[in-house]
């Protein structure tokens, strides 16, 4: 999920052309209608729209779990361990499949087809999922959450191709901005959503359980059969505007080769540090976030569902406008630091204050959207073009890794310890981040200091690069 942000963030801030729309025709004098003419502005709208809600569905059941928290647990009989290995089962594919997702849709499937099967395999996963709570089998929900992480991620991968192909050097700088939008109000709309439902679903059942739990989940999946059918619609749309306009599929441009890891240089493992670090102690405390609301706060479960769902709502506009700030100053080791310190703040006050939790979650909801838009652009800084594609694929595969033991781990503290020590377990995570990023910027400091350049030095090395190869 956290390459898919930042890969439409890096679009969202790139400088797009104009250009100046012609109608095709469709018959000796007769002009196509500009609904069906894929070079034209409004027909791009449409396919837009089905593009946005291509990953509505993934993002939209990711964290059905995170949203169900104590209906889970108490419906199948679940400790928190075992609760959190739903989020650790959708991980483990992904340490693998960040390498090769790009290759799939490039060399196997193409993007029409790689579209559909990764789309069959989310909707397939959460089926799994809800029919395991619904015969009250785990291990099938474990099968499911595993099946749905096998298409998660390289669906994102597919969304951004499409947007490419459809959008570059036009509406580019748009079209990223809603779809990162669009993927956080379904995450947004989940947390706030499914308690209502199991709610509701308890009402006609009678009474509370697996059943009740297994039909919300059933309820959830037509998120996934909506944006299953809006693949289908895609892939149709694609091919017929690669016959009217003679284009050609578009393509991820990942290059990846594992021989490169030896080549990474050493600010480079850092910032995997830091990458690690840092979002082993947000993704894992946001899925076990309800249940800490109530217990701590006295929240209501409808409250701590909203406190829980604010840094997905944050997220969707602060993107862009501290991705265009960054992008203006430069400094990215500095806004980097400011992130991680930030978020410790915001875990610190957590543990161990009883002050309104809106205030923690907020600060934790900006700081996740700065680090996002200054950490992950730092790669194309330290390695050659020839390798971002496998720096890229290794940092998802390692971050993967770490999402899937930390979140097995947290479960297990959290059963023996209690929330306070999972607290101070994950200020630890984010110590570690930030001793990475400040060995980080002495580094880059001691080799030139090239990752924390301002804005103004960048343009200008550029420029005078571009002479000197002119």
């Amino acid at each position: 999920m956290i390459m898919a942000d930042f890969e439409e963030h890096q679009n969202l801030l790139g400088d797009e052309d104009d250009e100046t729309e012609t109608h095709r025709q469709t018959g000796p004098g007769r002009p196509m209608p500009a609904i069906c003419d894929p070079s034209t502005l409004l027909h791009r709208i449409v396919v837009l729209v089905f593009m946005c809600f291509l990953g509505f569905g993934s993002y939209f059941c990711y964290d059905n779990p995170a949203a169900l928290q104590r209906r889970i647990i108490q419906d199948m009989n679940l400790n928190t361990a075992g609760f959190m290995q739903l989020y650790a089962w959708y991980s483990w594919p992904n340490v693998i499949l960040c390498f090769f997702g790009g290759f799939l849709l490039d060399r196997v499937f193409g993007i029409r087809l790689g579209t559909i099967v990764f789309s069959l395999f989310v909707c397939l996963g959460q089926i799994i999922f809800a029919t395991g709570a619904l015969v009250k089998h785990f291990w099938l929900m474990e099968v499911g959450r595993f099946v749905f992480g096998i298409g998660g991620e390289s669906l994102a991968v597919a969304q951004n191709t499409y947007a490419v192909n459809w959008f570059k050097g036009k509406e580019l700088n748009l079209v990223f901005g809603l779809q990162l939008s669009m993927a956080r109000l379904g995450s947004t709309v989940n947390m706030n959503i499914m308690g209502w439902v199991y709610d509701k679903v308890t009402g006609l059942v009678g009474s509370p359980g697996h059943t009740t739990l297994g039909v919300s989940l059933m309820i959830a999946a037509v998120t996934c059969l909506f944006s299953l059918t809006c693949a289908l619609v895609l892939g149709f749309l694609d091919r017929r505007a690669q016959r009217i306009l003679h284009k050609e599929q578009g393509q991820t441009g990942e290059v990846v080769k594992l021989t490169d890891v030896k080549d990474f240089p050493l600010p480079l493992w850092l910032i995997f540090i830091v990458c690690v670090g840092y979002y082993v102690a947000v993704f894992p405390f946001i899925g076990l976030g309800q249940v800490f609301f109530i217990e701590k706060f006295g929240f209501t479960p409808t409250e701590a569902r909203a406190v829980n769902s604010i840094v997905y709502i944050i997220s969707a506009p602060a993107s862009p406008i501290l991705g265009f700030l960054v992008d203006k100053t430069g400094r990215n080791v500095v806004w980097v630091i400011c992130a991680v310190l930030s978020t410790l703040a915001a875990h610190m006050m957590l543990a161990f204050t009883f002050w309104n939790p809106w205030i923690a979650m907020s600060l934790l909801g900006v700081s996740y959207s700065l680090l996002a838009c200054a950490l992950w652009p730092m790669v194309a800084f330290v390695v050659p073009e020839h390798q971002l594609g496998t720096a890229y694929g290794f940092m998802q595969s390692i971050q993967n890794l770490g999402l899937a033991l930390i979140a097995m781990a947290a479960g297990v503290i959290l059963d023996n310890r209690g929330y306070l020590v999972l607290e101070v377990f994950f200020c630890v995570c984010i110590c570690i981040a930030l001793m990475a990023v400040v060995t980080l910027y002495f580094v880059d400091y001691l080799r030139g200091g090239e990752l924390n350049r301002s804005a103004s030095s960048r343009a200008k090395l550029q420029k005078e690069a571009t002479s000197d190869a002119e």
